[in-house]
C-alpha cells in the first residue's frame, strides 16, 4: 500500500489520469448489484493520495487544474462501470444505432463526472494534512452527489451511499439518514486507509486505528439493522389484494407494430389464470395491476379493449394499467395538441377510467429531449417511442384515490429513485411502482433500479408493490424485505398484499437536514484546517 500511495502522489499527466480512471472503475463495483465494498476501500484512498501530490496553482486557477482532473478521471471510471447498462437500450433498434452507443455512454459518464471533478477541485482549495482532509473530501463529494440528484431534474442513479446497502441489515440505516446520509458516510469510511499509508514512524497497530474505526462503524450499522429487523413486526393488510401481472410486452419499442388484440389476449389470460387448485381467479382480487407500457397504444384506437377489460373484472376489482394518454381539455385545442402522457389509469368493472396519474419526472433523453431543436437537426430523438416526446404530469397528483381502498403513492419507473422527493407520503398507505425495464434486459439495470426502489420503502417506512414488464416484479414490507417475487423474464402473475406502513421513520421526519448540516460542517472544518496549515508555513 505504501508503494500505491507514493505512486499516486508522484504520478502526473496521463499516467495519473489513467490511474484515477482505473481506481474509479474499481469503485464502481461497490454499488448495486455488485456490492463489492472492499473495492471502495481500495479505490478511494488513491483519490486522496493523488490530491496530496497535486500541483497547487495560484488562487482560483486551481478550480480547473490538476485537482479537477483527478476527480473527473475517478468519476469517469466510476460512472462508466455504474452506467454501462444504459447501452442495452441501443440494442432495441440495433443497426447503425449501435455505433452511437459507446460515445453516448462516454458522454453521459463524462457529463456526470464533472460533478466529481468540481468536488475534487473545491476540496483541494482548502486541502490540509491529517484526518480533516478526508472529512473535507467526503463533504464535497456528498455535496456533489446531492447536486447530481437535483440539478436539471436530477439523475441520482448509483449514489455512493448505495454501496452501504448491500444487505437487509445494512439498508436499515437509510430509515434514519437516507441514502444521501449514507453517501456522506461511505466515502468518509472508505478513505480511511489514506490515514494509514504511506508508512511513517508510528507502530502499524496505531496507524491502522482509523481503518478499525471504520470497520467498527460498519459493524454498528449491521447491529442497528439486525436489531430493527428483529424488533419490528410488519403486518399485512387484509382489505386489499393485488394481482401483479408480468406480461413480457416487447412491442413497447415500436407502437406501429403492436397488435392490440393479441396483446390484450395475453394480458387477460395472465390476469385470470389459476395459480393453484384453490385459486378463484380474480374473485378474491381487489386490484389487478398491469405494468408501465403494458398497453402501448392509445385506448381510443382500440375501444373494444375497455369492453373486454370490463367483461373480465369482477364488480369489486379495479385495474391499474400503464398506458399512453392523450391530453384533453374541453375547449382548449392547444392542450389537446400537446405530446401524450406516460400514465397509469384505474379502470372499473364498467370499463370506465375512474382515476389517472401522469408521469411527472421524465427521463432526460429517454422521455423528453433537452434542447430538442438542436438535437432534432442532428436527427437525434429520445429513446422511448413517440417522436414528439412526452408531456410532464403534475407531481402532486401521485396520490391515487381508489374506491374503498387504501391510497397508493403511484410512481412510474424512474420516479422511484428520488430520495425525499416522492410526493405525499403522509397521505399514502403504500408505494406502487409500475415500470418497464425491458429496454435494459440482460444487463444489471433492472436489478439496480429495483434495489433503489427498495431503499425508498425503507426510507419512508412503507410497503412497496412493484409491477415490472419483464422483471423484477415483487412486494416488500416497510423494512424493505422482499416478501413475494417473480423471476426475471417469467411470464406470470403474482398475488400480494401490501403491509401497513410504519407510524414514521426518522428520515421521514427530518429529511435531508442532518445530511446537509454534516456536509456544511465538513466543508467548514476543511477551510479552518487549511488556514491553520498556511499560518504554520514559513513566509
Amino acid at each position: 500500500m505504501t508503494w500505491l500511495a507514493e505512486t499516486a502522489m508522484l504520478s502526473h499527466g496521463w499516467r495519473r489520469f489513467l490511474l484515477l480512471l482505473v481506481a474509479g472503475a474499481l469503485a464502481g463495483l461497490s454499488v448495486p448489484p455488485f456490492f463489492i465494498l472492499p473495492a471502495l476501500f481500495l479505490a478511494m484512498p488513491i483519490w486522496v493520495w493523488a490530491l496530496d501530490g497535486a500541483e497547487r496553482l495560484p488562487g482560483w486557477r486551481r478550480l480547473f487544474g490538476p485537482a479537477f482532473s483527478i476527480g473527473f478521471a475517478f468519476g469517469l471510471g466510476y460512472f462508466l462501470v455504474a452506467f454501462h447498462w444504459l447501452g442495452a437500450a441501443f440494442f432495441v433498434d440495433g443497426g447503425w444505432v449501435l455505433a452511437a452507443m459507446p460515445p453516448a455512454i462516454l458522454f453521459l459518464a463524462a457529463l456526470i463526472a464533472v460533478f466529481w471533478g468540481l468536488a475534487s477541485a473545491f476540496a483541494h482549495l482548502s486541502w490540509s494534512h491529517g484526518w480533516v482532509r478526508i472529512l473535507n473530501l467526503a463533504a464535497w463529494l456528498a455535496a456533489a452527489e446531492f447536486a447530481r440528484g437535483h440539478v436539471l431534474t436530477g439523475f441520482p442513479f448509483d449514489l455512493l451511499g448505495y454501496s452501504l446497502t448491500g444487505t437487509d441489515e445494512m439498508m436499515q440505516l437509510s430509515s434514519v439518514i437516507g441514502v444521501y446520509g449514507l453517501t456522506f458516510l461511505a466515502p468518509l469510511l472508505a478513505v480511511t486507509p489514506a490515514l494509514v499509508w504511506p508508512a511513517d514512524q508510528r507502530p502499524l497497530s496505531q496507524r491502522l486505528a482509523p481503518v478499525f474505526l471504520a470497520l467498527l462503524v460498519i459493524a454498528a450499522q449491521l447491529g442497528y439493522g439486525w436489531n430493527r429487523l428483529s424488533g419490528m413486526q410488519a403486518t399485512e393488510r387484509q382489505d386489499m389484494t393485488l394481482r401483479l401481472v408480468q406480461p413480457l410486452v416487447l412491442e413497447h419499442a415500436d407502437f406501429g407494430n403492436v397488435d392490440p388484440v393479441a396483446l390484450v389476449d395475453r394480458l387477460l389470460m395472465l390476469s385470470d389464470m389459476r395459480m393453484n387448485p384453490n385459486d378463484q381467479g380474480l374473485a378474491d382480487i381487489t386490484h389487478l395491476v398491469w405494468p408501465e407500457s403494458s398497453l402501448p397504444f392509445f385506448l381510443e384506437t382500440y375501444p373494444e379493449a375497455l369492453a373486454r377489460i370490463a367483461r373480465l373484472l369482477p364488480e369489486q376489482t379495479t385495474l391499474l394499467a400503464g398506458v399512453p394518454r392523450r391530453p384533453y381539455e374541453l375547449g382548449n385545442a392547444e392542450a389537446t395538441a400537446r405530446p401524450p402522457y406516460n400514465s397509469v389509469v384505474a379502470i372499473n368493472s364498467e370499463g370506465e377510467v375512474i382515476a389517472s396519474y401522469d408521469k411527472a419526472h421524465l427521463v432526460p433523453f429517454g422521455e423528453y429531449l433537452p434542447f430538442a431543436d438542436f438535437f432534432a437537426r442532428l436527427g437525434i430523438t429520445q429513446f422511448v417511442p413517440g417522436a414528439e416526446g412526452w408531456s410532464q404530469g403534475e407531481a402532486r397528483r401521485r396520490l391515487m384515490s381508489l374506491p374503498a381502498a387504501p391510497a397508493p403513492l403511484v410512481l412510474i419507473c424512474y420516479e422511484i429513485i428520488f430520495s425525499g422527493q416522492l410526493g405525499d407520503v403522509q397521505g399514502a398507505q403504500f408505494l406502487l411502482n409500475l415500470t418497464n425495464d425491458a429496454w435494459f434486459d440482460n444487463s444489471i439495470g433492472p436489478a439496480q433500479h429495483a434495489h433503489h426502489a427498495r431503499i425508498r420503502a425503507v426510507e419512508e417506512g412503507m410497503s412497496l408493490v412493484r409491477a415490472a414488464n419483464t422483471g423484477l416484479t415483487f412486494a416488500t414490507d416497510p423494512l424493505g424485505r422482499i416478501t413475494e417475487r417473480l423471476a426475471p423474464g417469467e411470464m406470470a402473475a403474482l398475488d400480494v398484499r401490501p403491509h401497513y406502513k410504519l407510524e414514521s421513520t426518522v428520515f421521514q421526519s427530518v429529511r435531508h437536514w442532518p445530511f446537509l448540516i454534516a456536509v456544511v460542517a465538513g466543508i467548514l472544518a476543511g477551510f479552518v484546517a487549511s488556514r491553520r496549515t498556511r499560518r504554520r508555513l514559513p513566509n
